[in-house]
């Protein structure tokens, strides 16, 4: 019995020291899970004190300073990232490089494009085949470009304006004064005092500073990923505001440069043409001229060329080769004409067949063909000197 006790005492003190160690190994699990999830606190060494004033230096303030800021920087949601300044977002101005993806010029498609011309500038369409471009300096081509298209557009008027309407003694036989066709005393005082003031005017132009104006800074923030030279023949002159008619944006303002350039561009030559015309052939621009005189000419031009336009259509300039073929409805259409003209003029040749059946049968009972020259004999004898 003794010893059977003996037993059962050890095993009770075996089963207590498990239980013991049990539990003491899952608080250190627990503890441990814990301190994983828990901020990692920093270790903050106590500065040594002056044996003076019993402080801390200043130097080590900072350095204990410095962890806290990072701390702080660490724990930020958001970070405000320094915004350039004029900052423009490229969807709000110009990119270069338009052509790129072209080999050979829009203008002349058997030519290769030059390089400076890429589209990125209005009215460019890849003409310069004698490589001014790269030689002179591009703003100031530009510049010269928009000055001469302005002057030509005033031109294309004036010309058969002054013809039309200027007393005689101010043109040369019914020309208007040039320097092919002549000039008297006081047309060559007129001419020289408008290219005095056209030169003074460009003399204090052509430095201007742009920049400043209304129209500069928003030219500057168009060009700002091309150059910083702004717009050519830019004058800040819109006392209509007609500048923003097709959309107050980059691709708006561009639209309206490109129309002006066209229509400038035409007017050169179309002034070129009056001069050549009047020199060769010594006759003003306005004589016998459909444009400037009443006739049915132009209308049939314009109706033709209308008609034209709804059968035929030019393949686009930068594809090669360059063709003229039908549009989407246009063979249907030439042929619904065609039958159309057909019908009208079988049912002409039919109503004039029937009309002459008519007439033929009343000649037989009537002999109406011979009355008009009864009647004339009847009246020519009632009168003794016919």
């Amino acid at each position: 019995f003794f010893f059977l006790r003996k037993i059962i005492s050890s095993r009770s003190i075996s089963s207590y020291l498990i239980m013991k160690f049990s539990t003491a190994l899952l608080v250190a699990t627990l503890t441990a899970s814990a301190q994983a999830f828990a901020p990692q606190s920093r270790s903050v060494v106590k500065p040594a004190l002056s044996a003076a004033t019993l402080e801390a230096p200043k130097a080590e303030e900072a350095t204990e300073a410095a962890p806290a800021a990072d701390v702080s920087s660490d724990m930020a949601v958001e970070k405000d990232w320094p915004v350039e300044e004029n900052f423009v977002k490229d969807s709000d101005r110009i990119l270069p490089g338009r052509y790129n993806d072209k080999a050979n010029s829009i203008a002349l498609p058997f030519l290769p494009r030059p390089p400076a011309l890429d589209g990125t500038h209005a009215g460019d369409y890849g003409f310069d085949p004698l490589g001014f471009s790269e030689k002179l300096d591009f703003f100031a081509m530009q510049e010269s470009e928009v000055r001469h298209s302005r002057l030509a557009m005033l031109a294309a008027v004036g010309w058969p304006m002054s013809e039309l309407l200027a007393p005689s003694w101010m043109l040369q036989n019914g020309c208007a004064p040039s320097v092919l066709n002549g000039v008297n005393p006081l047309s060559f005082l007129a001419i020289v005092g408008a290219i005095g003031a056209a030169g003074y005017f460009e003399f204090k132009t052509s430095l201007r500073p742009s920049a400043s104006t209304p129209m500069g800074k928003l030219h500057e923030k168009d060009m700002s990923a091309v150059w910083k030279y702004g717009v050519a023949g830019d004058y800040n002159f819109d006392p209509l505001n007609w500048y923003s008619s097709c959309g107050d944006d980059f691709k708006g303002r561009k639209g309206l440069r490109d129309v002006e350039l066209s229509h400038g561009r035409v007017a050169m030559l179309g002034i070129t043409y009056f001069a050549a015309w009047e020199a060769l052939t010594g006759h003003p621009i306005v004589e016998n001229n459909m444009l400037f005189h009443p006739n049915a000419l132009l209308p049939a031009l314009v109706l033709g060329a209308t008609a034209w336009s709804q059968i035929y259509e030019v393949t686009p300039l930068d594809q090669y080769p360059i063709e003229i073929k039908y549009t989407n409805e246009g063979e249907m259409k030439l042929i619904s004409a065609q039958n159309s003209i057909k019908g009208v003029v079988d049912q002409v040749t039919d109503q004039g067949a029937k009309t002459k059946a008519q007439m033929d049968d009343l000649d037989d009972k009537f002999d109406i063909y011979a009355a008009p020259g009864k009647f004339a004999s009847s009246v020519r004898s009632t009168y003794k000197y016919w």
